[in-house]
């Protein structure tokens, strides 16, 4: 078994030091300030904290999406200098093609890599189908709920096989029923289809029963608060007696927003 350069061997992602500035006319916002994880294979990590605090960055330079200003990112102990077919992302606002099928989005990748029509058609089927869609291969995004939309951009991400899969809090825009819904599935196609997944989000309740680790981040610039390991058996009942005791210690450990 081999070891990767940086981290074990079941390092997916890791970084050391990450600190990230942005300047403007306004002058020099230091948004994150030294701060250093690891993601391991298969892991189900949850980016957490107040509004605001970093977490949408701190997300964009572990995927290669944006570099830092100081520290360095690895993936599969290799420096990561840009965006990589191994790390997927599902935004916030689903980013979704309204001119194409549910199957030519979620196809989308395997097609522009180059995959014939009969292997990126079956590729996509199959996670239509995991993720609830069989039957709507055809539909236009417009025709689809929100929910069922999201689906679909956690289809398409699945469908192109990261090997780690950022999702930035992709249920927010939700209605509460909908989003209850969405992490229960969400956590059955993590079981069927396993992948390390980066997951931020703001909802207290929603980082508990999702969470492999929680890593909590303070205020703006944020830095690692404190990371907690969440050992709850899966399916979580958000009403038992140790599920409201861990989101009550943490959430009293969170920094309130300024």
């Amino acid at each position: 078994m081999r070891m990767d350069k940086k981290g074990s061997v079941d390092t997916v992602i890791e970084c050391r030091h990450i600190s990230k500035e942005f300047t403007s006319k306004r002058g020099t916002a230091k948004v994150l300030e030294d701060i250093s994880l690891q993601v391991r294979k298969n892991e189900f990590v949850v980016l957490f904290g107040p509004g605001q605090c970093g977490k949408t960055t701190l997300m964009n330079v572990l995927s290669g999406l944006d570099g830092a200003t100081k520290g360095t990112v690895y993936s599969h102990g290799q420096e990561v200098t840009g965006p990589g077919s191994e790390r997927g992302v599902v935004f916030q606002s689903m980013a979704l093609f309204p001119w194409l099928t549910v199957r030519g989005n979620v196809a989308y990748g395997p097609k522009a890599r180059g995959f014939d029509k009969d292997a990126y058609t079956k590729k996509s089927d199959y996670y239509i189908d995991l993720v609830g869609l069989k039957g709507f291969e055809n539909a236009y995004i417009n025709q689809l709920s929100g929910g069922m939309k999201q689906r679909v951009g956690i289809a398409r991400a699945y469908c192109n096989e990261p090997d780690v899969l950022f999702m930035d809090e992709p249920f927010s825009a939700l209605d509460a029923q909908t989003r209850y819904l969405m992490q229960e599935e969400i956590m059955r196609i993590w079981s069927t289809e396993k992948r390390t997944v980066v997951f931020i989000t703001n909802n207290i309740e929603e980082a508990v029963y999702v969470a492999d680790r929680i890593i909590l981040l303070t205020n703006c610039p944020a830095r690692i608060k404190k990371e907690y390991p969440i050992d709850l058996p899966r399916p979580r009942d958000y009403t038992s007696k140790e599920f409201l005791l861990l989101r009550d210690e943490i959430s009293k450990n969170m920094d309130r927003t300024l």
